[in-house]
């Protein structure tokens, strides 16, 4: 068993012992020291480290003072921990004091910014010591060896960006209305109404709808009966009035040689629509009203009765409300329908001009040409630059690339436009790639309701080491940060199918199911998919060399064949 690599007690051979008598520092055996985690672990862009010794009785002088330091040490550099002090019995000073005659515990935490070099390292103890004003010098302690730096895999370059989403619809549904009155308690269509303006225009929209090739009409008549004049009256009043006006529609359909097909009904007391009035209206006692609609809405007559009552403003509903609502409404509903996906593409490519920016900015997804999908976005911007979604797509497309420089000029140039939550969150990936997490937190707050921001806030909390909030965050996506947080929140079977369902799979999707591997015990998927993550990059055999991920499997021979 390698020793260094498997240290159930981290061991603290040299902090001291301090005698009365002699004022020499002797060793504290290692079975009074533990350090955790065994081995460190990097989380959330740091490596903690939480160390506990215990001085037995008669170890600490009564007149020393030492400062401990914990420092991790690694090709071509080190990084120092946190300094903690402690003195004896007979020193002034506030630090933690430590008993000669019973001893004491002591616990030291630390955290160490981590650097890829961290994962071959070593931990050591330093110790500045004094007895009184006298220099004791006691050599560094080694108490661990290497990071496991698996969460340090979280890659936010390999996210999804935010797309500026066309508005794009093929079929585009307009209503058209016109309404024809008739005076009260009667059906008769009158020449006033049937000759206005408001007729005129909507028959002939009626007509120019059906002429045109890309598109479809259908019409709707519903007519009404006024609440004013009881359930009986009114139903005949509103059964007449349709039948009236789709004879008099029929006529008109066929004298401008238009077939299409029409709908119609009636209503005999059309409470909805005096409800709409009244709340839009500045009549006096309105709110009244409205409380009586809503108290007797299952008994109509009795609803009839008690607004009659209210006299201060029946008088005003009668002027003003109710011959609004004795009408029948012509409604033309129209389908306009747009190109067709290959008149689209072709025009992208022939004749950008001739597209709205809905239809140039819905082209591109039609292509899965990552060159042909850029090159329609800047044609976008070129025809559309005030819109930001032009600027905002090229970057998407430049981060998918991983040119993230002119990505992050894109989103800027985007937000320059006009403040969008799409870029913000973008942006947010940026940050997190250079490793920014504050900037990136406030640029993903500003991205609300942006589809792709879950998947960015997962890798968010990946980063952050918050591995449960992530695994929450990413759901049901299928990626390497997705599994990479399951398995840092140790649900190696999620993880696993997820790594089986992630789309095209690369090297760090195979190193990753190497470390679900190694972490279950699997020591054939470890090999099996190590030897696929090498094949993909050669240089993660480098990598999984130190990697103590598969610490145990150093003196495999199919292990050491695959990383030598």
């Amino acid at each position: 068993m390698n020793k260094k690599l498997l240290l159930p007690l981290f061991t603290l051979a040299a902090i001291f012992a301090l005698s009365s008598c002699s004022g020499k520092l002797k060793p504290l055996a290692e079975e009074y020291v533990k350090a955790e985690p065994q081995p460190l672990e990097a989380i959330g862009g740091q490596v903690p480290v939480t160390i506990n010794a215990t001085f037995p009785a008669k170890w600490f002088n009564k007149n020393a003072t030492v400062t401990v330091t914990p420092v991790l040490r690694y090709a071509g550099g080190e990084t120092w921990g946190t300094a903690y002090t402690y003195q004896g019995e007979k020193v002034s000073g506030n630090n933690q004091v430590i008993s000669q005659k019973n001893g004491g515990n002591v616990t030291m935490r630390s955290s160490f910014a981590y650097k890829p070099e961290m994962k071959k390292s070593e931990l050591y103890l330093t110790f500045d010591a004094k007895i009184k004003n006298k220099t004791v010098q006691l050599p560094d302690l080694k108490i661990g060896e290497g990071v496991i730096a698996t969460s340090a895999l979280a890659d936010a370059g390999t996210a999804n960006a935010a797309i500026g989403a066309d508005k794009f619809q093929r079929i585009i549904k307009e209503a058209h209305d016109a309404n024809i009155m008739f005076l009260i308690q009667q059906a008769e269509l009158r020449s006033k109404e049937l000759n206005k303006g408001e007729i005129a225009d909507w028959k002939n929209l009626v007509k120019n709808a059906d002429e045109a090739p890309n598109q479809n009409v259908a019409i709707e008549i519903s007519a009404y009966a006024s609440p004013d004049g009881g359930v009986k009256l009114n139903t005949g009043l509103a059964e007449r009035r349709e039948a009236n006006t789709s004879k008099y529609l029929e006529r008109e359909l066929k004298r401008a040689k238009v077939d299409v097909p029409v709908d119609a009904r009636y209503t005999a007391q059309d409470w909805e629509g005096f409800q709409q009035l009244v709340s839009k209206s500045n009549i006096q006692d309105k709110d009244l009203v409205l409380r009586v609609l809503s108290m007797y809405d299952n008994d109509p007559e009795r609803r009839e009765q008690e607004i009659k009552n209210i006299s201060s403003v029946f008088s005003t509903l009668a002027e003003e409300i109710l011959p609004q609502l004795r009408r029948s409404r012509l409604t033309a509903n129209i389908e306009i329908i747009g190109k067709s996906d290959d008149e689209i593409s072709a025009l992208a490519k022939s004749n950008p001009r001739e597209l709205t920016v809905e239809e140039i900015l819905y082209a591109a997804t039609l292509t899965n040409n990552a060159t042909e999908k850029e090159a329609i976005y800047k044609k976008a911007s070129e025809l559309y630059g005030s819109d930001y979604r032009t600027w905002n797509n090229i970057g998407m497309m430049r981060f998918q690339a991983g040119d993230l420089a002119q990505a992050e000029a894109m989103f800027n140039k985007a937000n320059s436009v006009k403040s969008n939550p799409e870029a913000n969150m973008n942006l947010g990936l940026i940050a997190l790639t250079k490793g920014d997490k504050v900037k990136a937190q406030q640029l993903l707050g500003s991205a609300s309701g942006v589809n792709e921001l879950s998947e960015a806030l997962g890798v968010l909390y990946l980063e952050q080491g918050e591995y449960a909030k992530a695994v929450n965050s990413f759901g049901s996506i299928k990626s390497n940060n997705a599994a990479l947080a399951q398995i840092m929140a140790k649900d190696y079977s999620k993880a696993q199918q997820t790594l089986n369902a992630v789309p095209n799979a690369d090297a760090v999707t195979d190193y990753l199911k190497a470390v679900v591997a190694a972490r279950t015990n699997n020591s054939n998927g470890v090999i099996s998919n190590l030897k696929a993550a090498i094949a993909k990059d050669k240089s993660l055999a480098k990598e999984a060399a130190i990697d103590l991920e598969f610490a145990k499997y150093a003196t495999n021979a199919d292990f050491s064949g695959l990383v030598r």
